[in-house]
């Protein structure tokens, strides 16, 4: 899809890889609506599009409120007449203590921002985009959600659910012209890396600042550069993406690939 003259939504767009997809998408010629809880970082983005002559708009979302999310694809159309592209990219880590001991209203936050906005957001957004005529989709996942991540075991299970998820919306492709991908990035160096030191004290906080501050970390501009090649190369549909800090960006495919004879029954 050639970005040029479509409409764009992107969730988390106030700030890190969600503000980088936003100029990434507007600089192609897409008009762009920025949706975020946080609304000076999202006006902030928006400010940064039209600067570069860009369009953009703001609208204030808690991707956890269904209602919201209707009202985004319904402000997107308002505005800009439509839908074609949308950045599920809202996303939050799970914080201290480490589940197990993790509070039931913590962890359940991580499961509703990171894995529950994206499968509501593809629902929200395929009826507007079926009147357009298709779209793109694409859900920041990451690398955790193809490897284990000790760390936080429920971010993990989380963007586990969004490859899974991504890669079981393939047949959308054919039934609605409709593509769904995920990027899966490492480390990036945006606010949310930082946000959970907030929860540590003392030298386990300093071990961790230091550590985050020496390791290699992915650009946010890399990771939209990766959501733009998923919007433009109209042959990719279901896959992952993984991108590591050095390494070129590659297509991941499923651990297994189980092929079955449909004529056989399942026994």
């Amino acid at each position: 899809m050639d970005p040029k003259g479509k409409v764009a939504i992107v969730t988390g767009g106030g700030s890190g890889i969600g503000r980088a997809t936003a100029l990434a998408l507007a600089s192609a010629g897409a008009a762009v609506v920025v949706a975020d809880v946080d609304e000076e970082g999202g006006r902030e983005t928006v400010r940064l599009v039209e600067d570069k002559g860009g369009r953009a708009a703001f609208v204030a979302v808690d991707v956890t409120r269904w209602e919201d999310l209707e009202r985004m694809v319904a402000f997107a159309e308002e505005t800009f007449g439509g839908l074609d592209i949308l950045h599920n990219n809202a996303g939050v880590t799970t914080g201290r203590p480490r589940f197990p001991e993790t509070p039931r209203q913590q962890w359940e936050r991580t499961l509703n921002v990171d894995l529950w906005s994206v499968i509501a957001g593809v629902q929200v957004a395929v009826p507007a985009m079926r009147r357009r005529g298709g779209g793109v989709i694409v859900n920041t996942a990451s690398l955790a959600g193809i490897i284990g991540y000790q760390p936080d075991p429920v971010y993990c299970a989380a963007k586990h659910g969004v490859v899974g998820l991504t890669r079981s919306l393939v047949f959308l492709k054919d039934e609605a012209n409709i593509r769904v991908n995920c990027v899966c990035p490492g480390v990036v160096d945006t606010p949310l890396v930082y946000r959970g030191l907030q929860d540590l004290e003392g030298l386990e906080a300093e071990q961790w600042r230091a550590y985050l501050q020496n390791m290699p970390k992915l650009r946010p501009e890399e990771v939209a550069e990766a959501v733009m090649t998923f919007v433009r190369d109209d042959s990719l549909a279901g896959e992952a993406m993984g991108l590591l800090p050095g390494s070129a960006p590659r297509l991941i495919p499923p651990p297994i690939q189980l092929q079955r004879d449909p004529s056989q029954r399942l026994r």
